[in-house]
């Protein structure tokens, strides 16, 4: 019974990494789309929405290396996954303090116009 209830565990996380692997790479195809209609459409919020729409993306993805954790078994999985949680949550930190920078550049323009 009790092995039982381990491989449902593991299908339901394994759906859930797919649901969430999936839905990152929606997001992040979605917003590129966008933001390159309204780049060729010349609307000075491009840069600002495309770095919400990433950060938004790695966010679903890092949720799915999250989950990844609990159905590892070795060491050196358990290495691999935590550097890529490591690197995921840096590049959104990075993704976030560009958008607070290009939020506070805008807010400039506006004042000085």
């Amino acid at each position: 019974m009790l092995e039982m209830l381990e491989v449902l565990l593991g299908y339901i996380i394994e759906f859930g990494i797919l649901i969430f692997e999936y839905t990152g790479v929606g997001i992040i195809i979605w917003t590129g789309v966008v933001s390159l209609y309204k780049y060729l459409s010349r609307k000075p919020d491009t840069k600002i929405y495309l770095a919400k729409g990433l950060a938004m993306g790695l966010q679903f993805k890092l949720g799915s290396e999250i989950l990844r954790t609990v159905i590892v078994r070795e060491w050196s999985e358990i290495a691999i996954v935590a550097g890529i949680i490591v690197l995921r949550a840096a590049l959104t930190f990075l993704i976030y303090w560009e958008v607070r920078q290009e939020e506070k550049e805008a807010e400039r323009r506006e004042e000085a116009v």
